[in-house]
């Protein structure tokens, strides 16, 4: 059994070979090229296995009529649930309330730690938001900040997993989620917290996923960089991540699969927000091929991991 690391990152969708709205076109993305010998990660380059990864692309709708959603597609991504169908229709931005309590119980952190498995929910949160949000947990009254609503954050927090904060992001043992932690210096006035490259954030991923058999980070910026609609924008974000997981494969121990899926297309056409295209899924290091066969739908990723790390999907 080797280690998994699951990347997920928000609004990533596989669109057209369309220079004109597609930033993937544009954007500097060597990582992604060099894992799929020499091709981006579009909609006819998919499903495409090479040595080193596969891409393929996963079905967001899952069967319910309207645009896929934030909320309800990262429900799906980390339970294996049916969230839209569950709730009715696709909700976003934050996970819908009928959802969190499928969220909390049926999360793959927390199912992959009742099976006896270190698993580390990576991203750093201010200690004063996780405050609030476990006041909101334990019904006390107080605002909960509104990216504390999102569905990795419910599960991190249900598995007691949402433990890193000012001090571990300083010492590169957390990350954050925007990967270079501007906004924890410039918004938040956290001086101590240094500066870093979107490399060096992904050598600090890859250390936390080498003491743990699960590791979840939750990316957000690149369906903020979709609905903002700005070519050049959007290109930067993409830029950022490939360098951030050119980090990550340069440090990650040989044993440990990596996973990158998203829960909507959006930032591959600038044009229009959430889009109806498959969301990306790319799977890179030892046995890619065979996991990522399995992978067809948002529900399919949460069932797949488990399986490789040999627990029950039940």
């Amino acid at each position: 059994m080797g280690r998994v690391l699951l990347v997920f990152v928000d609004g990533v969708g596989l669109g057209a070979a369309d220079r004109a709205v597609n930033p993937f076109m544009a954007a500097r993305i060597p990582t992604l090229e060099r894992l799929l010998d020499g091709h981006r990660p579009l909609r006819e380059a998919a499903p495409r296995s090479t040595a080193a990864a596969t891409l393929r692309g996963l079905d967001a709708a899952l069967g319910v009529p309207g645009l896929p959603q934030s909320g309800t597609g990262q429900a799906a991504l980390l339970t294996g649930e049916n969230a839209p169908r569950l709730f009715g229709r696709h909700f976003g931005p934050w996970t819908p309330t009928a959802l969190r309590r499928v969220v909390e119980e049926r999360n793959i952190l927390a199912r992959a730690l009742r099976a006896g498995r270190r698993v580390a929910f990576a991203n750093a949160y201010p200690e004063e938001a996780v405050e609030a949000l476990r006041r909101a947990a334990g019904h006390a009254p107080g605002p909960v900040p509104a990216t504390l609503r999102a569905a990795p954050t419910l599960a991190a927090l249900a598995a007691g997993l949402l433990t890193r904060h000012t001090p571990e992001l300083a010492r590169g043992e957390a990350v954050a989620s925007e990967i270079t932690n501007e906004g924890w210096r410039e918004r938040l006035g956290r001086v101590e917290v240094p500066a870093i490259s979107a490399e060096e954030a992904g050598r600090n991923l890859a250390r936390i996923a080498a003491e743990h058999d699960l590791t979840l980070f939750a990316h957000y910026a690149t369906d903020l960089a979709g609905h903002r609609g700005r070519y050049e924008d959007a290109v930067r974000a993409l830029e950022r991540l490939d360098g951030f997981l050119g980090g990550v494969l340069a440090a990650l121990p040989p044993d440990t699969l990596l996973v990158v899926a998203s829960d909507h297309g959006n930032i591959e056409d600038v044009r229009m927000g959430h889009t109806h295209n498959p969301a990306l899924a790319l799977v890179a290091g030892p046995g890619h091929a065979r996991l990522a066969a399995r992978l067809r739908a948002l529900t399919d990723v949460a069932p797949a991991v488990l399986e490789y790390l040999a627990v029950s999907p039940v």
